[in-house]
């Protein structure tokens, strides 16, 4: 018996096989492209990110110059804090345990420690750019002019008790990546008043990712 071999067929076949292998190896190709850039992008990102925290005890005192003139100085891991009849001053003494510089944009005080982060848009906008570099100390300063203002209420009033929050936004050096730190004010063991208590104490407790996936949610 012959058998006849239909050459035309065998080489429509081969040619689909051939797409076929082709097809799967860009297909994995562009895959392994794609999870190397997204492994480079998040490697860029975690040199770029910063994270506050309280500044150590030891670290150097420092001491600020408010837009009005005025001078507060602060020591390491605390807080200073001044209520006037028509505003109020508080300076913090922060620490960037982070990789990359941080940006800070502006504050929010929430009304207690457990209260829900605010929308963005009711923080207050910082009168000058800060900057704490990566393994380094720096500062955030909050002056609250108006009396009448529920952020006057709360200080006012937390400072006279246990203590206040005070949300810190920042980002990093490329405007992204911003993230917001709840710092807690709270007087030193002699409490509000003391001679032994010029300065307060200065707590973190709770870190916000905007522009990232939030690791507890």
């Amino acid at each position: 018996m012959c058998l006849m071999v239909d050459w035309v067929l065998l080489s429509n076949l081969g040619t689909a096989l051939g797409t076929t292998v082709l097809a799967v190896a860009t297909f994995i190709s562009t895959r392994s492209a794609n999870r190397s850039a997204r492994l480079a992008e998040r490697a860029l990102l975690n040199g770029l990110r910063p994270i506050l925290l309280p500044s150590n005890w030891s670290d150097a005192p420092q001491k600020v110059r408010f837009m009005e003139g005025k001078w507060m100085l602060v020591h390491g891991g605390h807080a200073a804090l001044e209520i006037a009849d028509d505003a109020v001053y508080l300076l913090m003494s922060v620490r960037n345990a982070g990789a990359g510089v941080a940006v800070l944009h502006g504050w929010h005080l929430p009304p207690d420690a457990r209260a829900p982060l605010s929308p963005v848009e009711d923080f207050h906008r910082l009168t000058r750019d800060i900057y704490v570099p990566s393994n380094d100390t720096g500062f955030c300063q909050v002056a609250i002019r108006d009396p009448a203002s529920a952020d006057y209420r709360n200080a006012t009033k937390g400072a006279a008790g246990d203590g206040f929050a005070v949300d810190v936004l920042y980002g990093d050096a490329e405007g992204s990546q911003r993230v917001v730190s709840r710092f807690y004010i709270t007087p030193g063991p002699g409490g509000p008043g003391h001679e032994d208590d010029a300065e307060w104490l200065l707590m973190v407790s709770r870190h916000w990712n905007l522009d990232l996936p939030a690791p507890r949610d």
